[in-house]
């Protein structure tokens, strides 16, 4: 089964430390967190009863992965429960990056009901999947989906480097 202790490193490589690029829709950011993602899931970590940018800018790693990454996008995908830890590092990684899309698209693929909450048959259709060639579909929608981004929104294109080198530093491993 995979393990989050596995993927953790990887996401924490790629997200710098506090950024408030204007051109990226996300706002203000540390540690791949947003400021939106802090409000709703994190605390008043200066304690001056508001979760703004000084309480963004105090996020350790560690507040990163247990506080975020595990219980709102690891464990959003059930990916303790998925077998291959390649597959689990893709999904996850891709709802972390991208949000619904992240479950909604692979659900897609995988032939199931489109409705962004990975429940039993979800799973299951995942798991019975070989996961090579699973992992290149799902790897091939994602790097689509941030084509399409970039399509729509030519101002994000700036981004597309940096989010193909991410998705393609995702390997599979049997």
């Amino acid at each position: 089964m995979a393990d989050i202790h596995k993927l953790a490193p990887f996401i924490l490589s790629w997200e710098g430390g506090f950024v408030d690029d204007p051109w990226d829709r996300g706002g203000a950011t540390n540690l791949g967190v947003t400021l939106s993602t802090w409000r709703q899931v994190g605390y008043d970590k200066t304690g001056d009863g508001i979760i703004d940018i000084d309480d963004l800018r105090l996020l350790t790693p560690d507040e990163v992965i247990f506080e975020v990454l595990k219980p709102h996008y690891w464990d959003r995908w059930r990916a303790d429960e998925i077998r291959n830890q390649s597959l689990a590092n893709l999904l996850v990684d891709w709802v972390w990056a991208s949000g619904l899309h992240g479950i909604k698209i692979p659900q897609r693929i995988l032939g199931v009901t489109v409705d962004g909450i990975v429940g039993p048959k979800t799973l299951t259709a995942l798991n019975r999947r070989p996961p090579a060639a699973l992992f290149d579909q799902i790897h091939k929608a994602r790097l689509r989906f941030i084509n399409d981004i970039v399509r729509n929104d030519p101002f994000q294109k700036r981004f597309l480097k940096g989010w193909q080198n991410r998705i393609n530093a995702i390997r599979f491993e049997a």
